[in-house]
């Protein structure tokens, strides 16, 4: 194939400057811009730079009643700041951001199955996974990449769509939004114990189509490999995807403030590939990842880059 349709495209959206937190909060609109700030480098000049729509309100519905999405929208306040619990806050800005996030995704997922790129990443905020059906929490007003999954199969006509977590918290909104859908695979690499509470291997879903595989604190990259290795990674393989999404949270480097786990930039190298392989070999390459946690700017940023240069050598 010639030109534009064999790179990776780059979603994102200035309005995700505006979702403004609490002074101290981790989940702030530095994230981004240490995110874009490492893309401006010239390695990354061949990423298709794209503007993230606004989502429509049938996206979101694909995973939440409406209740839910009434609720956000008159919880954001014309000024200052809406708690809706002790980590999730709300402002003038948060639901364009929120719509900008999803919409992202949605968008991220219709190049790559038009075959317009060969992948892509999503650079957004607030983060979606730990959204549940009807409850927003920790940093989440939306499920994400749950609506993303979900358009593949509705739009598409998808029968096997699969999502990789390899945030350090499990990922318990798109465990919540996808457990009654055997049509997505949901794989989850997260700390235990740690916020939420949830991931335990026990919890499978209505159809088995949910793998935990929880790592102790201070596990560090050698404890990750083997833990994708044993279980994520042929499992994946098993479920042959048409579709792979990636829920990127980079909070386990070590760096990171939030967390217990050791990985470096180089394990989320490694975890990038291994996916791509997954995807090459049943899905003719198509992935889709989009930004959840990571809190050291630095960390974030270099891991983000990494991240988004793998995607680019195997869309090249």
């Amino acid at each position: 194939m010639e030109g534009s349709a064999m790179t990776t495209a780059l979603f994102t959206h200035s309005d995700c400057l505006e979702h403004e937190t609490p002074e101290g909060h981790s989940e702030r609109a530095d994230r981004l811009r240490a995110i874009w700030k490492a893309l401006e480098d010239p390695a990354f000049d061949a990423l298709d730079r794209r503007e993230a729509p606004l989502a429509e309100r049938s996206e979101l519905l694909r995973v939440h009643p409406e209740a839910h999405v009434a609720a956000i929208e008159a919880a954001i306040p014309a000024e200052g700041y809406v708690s809706l619990d002790a980590d999730t806050h709300v402002m003038a800005g948060s639901l364009v951001a929120a719509l900008r996030a999803v919409g992202a995704v949605v968008s991220a997922v219709d190049a790559v199955m038009a075959g317009e790129v060969k992948n892509a990443f999503c650079a957004i905020r607030p983060p979606g996974h730990h959204a549940e059906r009807v409850t927003p929490m920790g940093f989440c007003l939306f499920g994400n990449v749950s609506i993303g999954a979900k358009r593949a199969l509705d739009h598409y006509g998808l029968e096997r769509v699969a999502i990789i977590d390899f945030d350090v918290h499990h990922g318990n909104g798109t465990q919540d939004l996808l457990w009654d859908e055997p049509r997505i695979l949901f794989c989850s690499t997260h700390q235990m114990p740690l916020y939420p509470g949830t991931g335990e291997p026990r919890e499978t879903g209505a159809h088995d189509n949910i793998i935990n595989a929880p790592l102790p604190p201070m596990s560090d990259g050698a404890a990750f490999r083997k833990i994708m290795e044993e279980q994520i990674l042929p499992a994946l393989d098993d479920f042959q995807p048409e579709l792979v999404l990636i829920s990127a949270g980079f909070d386990a480097h070590k760096d990171d403030p939030l967390a217990q786990l050791n990985f470096d930039v180089e394990d989320f190298v490694w975890v990038t590939e291994k996916i791509c392989d997954i995807a090459d070999k049943h899905a003719g390459g198509r992935v889709v990842s989009t930004l959840e946690g990571g809190y050291d700017l630095e960390s974030l940023a270099a891991s983000t880059a990494a991240h988004v240069k793998v995607l680019m050598e195997r869309g090249a």
